[in-house]
């Protein structure tokens, strides 16, 4: 892999079939019925949920959209006075036994196939140090929290949840296992022993929306997306604002699924914008619906969490890839010599947890530059997709100069001008 991220980052498709396939070999899967207490040694069964039953992403709540909006000041300092307290300690007895949890199906590309890349990888640095387990299509709520004290009475010594619902459940969970080290991708709140981790999804979007902008001839460009959560809002927001960048007359015309993965609602929704007159696609969802829609009616398309370009090899102008391998392994690597601590971490570009993947080669030189010129300008700290001025699409001025700081960045829920639309609300 090139060390230079400027390279690693932003790479020209090739004819090679998109690398984020799961491997043949199947891990041992825990079983998803935690209703009976189970013993660190429980032979692992098959998943006992009902293939019928539809995972989903959503929060437990969705229309309580504002009450979970981070307040990133009061967590930070309540994570601070929770360090203070107790956290795992001391070296992890060998082999350190990992699990992560999944809201979704393991198999094909997409959010939760790429965590269980980063499984992968993980088992494969420490081979012989640590082991994993996955357990797949865990409805966020009350299936969560069983699932996750099941993982945690079997021994496991640390739990990735791997949804932004799984917070709560993941929280209540801790508290009753103060020796098992939690980690929780996507939220806010940490204890002593759960730490937060994300990307920074938003710059990838930011500098893959100047390549739509470029793409699109009728300045119209859809989105895909589940729920209107600030990590969400990020994504479509500085997505909108890279297409503007490059093209004042773009407009991006949201679609909210309600819903993290539906294939069959994912895919209604891209043609229902398709048929308004959109040539460009993107989407915040989970499975590959949208790209194979794109595919289908001939228009372009954004990739989401891995590299799209192998299910709609005509459509695909660029993936947004999330990489969580080396952030796992760390963590892992930290249980098990003792000095892993709770705290909040949010990568992105130049920590290698987000990338441009497979850029379409029919995209004119000066639009590949520009991103080129903007990626080396963010990664070296002098741009940012959140720089004023900056208004809503109701003509509001929401930043009138500066950069928005990661507090306000976490409280956002508005749209900004250029995409039409209203935030669904109830």
């Amino acid at each position: 892999m090139n060390d230079d991220p400027l390279v690693e980052n932003l790479a020209i498709a090739d004819a090679a079939p998109a690398p984020h396939r799961r491997a043949a070999a199947r891990p041992v899967v825990l079983p998803t019925d935690a209703g009976a207490p189970a013993h660190a040694g429980a032979p692992a069964r098959a998943p006992s949920r009902a293939p019928s039953r539809p995972p989903s992403r959503a929060p437990a709540d969705p229309s309580r959209r504002a009450a979970l909006r981070p307040v990133a000041a009061a967590a930070l300092a309540a994570s601070a006075a929770a360090r203070a307290v107790a956290q795992p300690s001391g070296p992890a007895r060998t082999p350190l036994k990992v699990a992560f949890v999944y809201v979704s199906p393991v198999a094909g590309i997409g959010w939760t196939p790429q965590q269980d890349v980063a499984r992968r990888e993980l088992e494969q640095a420490l081979a012989g140090r640590a082991t994993t387990a996955f357990v797949e299509n865990v409805p966020e709520g009350p299936d969560a929290e069983r699932v996750i004290r099941d993982l945690a009475s079997r021994g496991h010594g640390l739990i990735f949840g791997t949804s932004f619902g799984y917070m709560e459940p993941m929280l209540r969970v801790a508290r009753e296992f103060p020796g098992v080290a939690f980690e929780q991708l996507s939220g806010w709140k940490t204890a002593p022993n759960l730490a937060v981790y994300n990307a920074r999804f938003y710059e990838g979007r930011w500098l893959a929306g100047m390549l739509a902008g470029r793409a699109t001839r009728s300045d119209a460009i859809g989105y895909v997306a589940g729920f209107p959560i600030p990590e969400v809002l990020q994504g479509l927001n500085a997505f909108a604002l890279g297409a503007r960048a490059v093209n004042p007359k773009a407009e991006v015309r949201v679609v909210w699924t309600s819903t993290w993965f539906d294939p069959p609602r994912e895919r209604d929704a891209a043609l229902a914008l398709v048929d308004r007159g959109v040539d460009v696609l993107a989407m915040h969802t989970g499975s590959t619906a949208v790209p194979q829609a794109a595919e289908a009616r001939g228009v372009r398309v954004v990739g989401y969490h891995a590299d799209m370009s192998g299910v709609a090899p005509k459509a695909h102008l660029v993936s947004v890839t999330h990489h969580w391998g080396r952030y796992c392994t760390r963590r892992a690597q930290a249980v098990l010599d003792g000095s892993w601590r709770s705290g909040t971490t949010w990568g992105g570009i130049a920590d290698g947890m987000v990338r441009l993947d497979a850029i379409a080669r029919d995209l004119p030189a000066d639009a590949l530059e520009r991103v080129r010129t903007r990626q080396a300008e963010l990664v070296a700290g002098r741009a940012h997709p959140f720089t004023g001025p900056i208004r809503d699409n109701e003509g509001r001025l929401r930043v009138a100069s500066g950069t928005m700081d990661d507090d306000a960045l976490n409280r956002m829920d508005w749209l900004v001008e250029g995409v039409s639309g209203r935030l669904p609300r109830g």
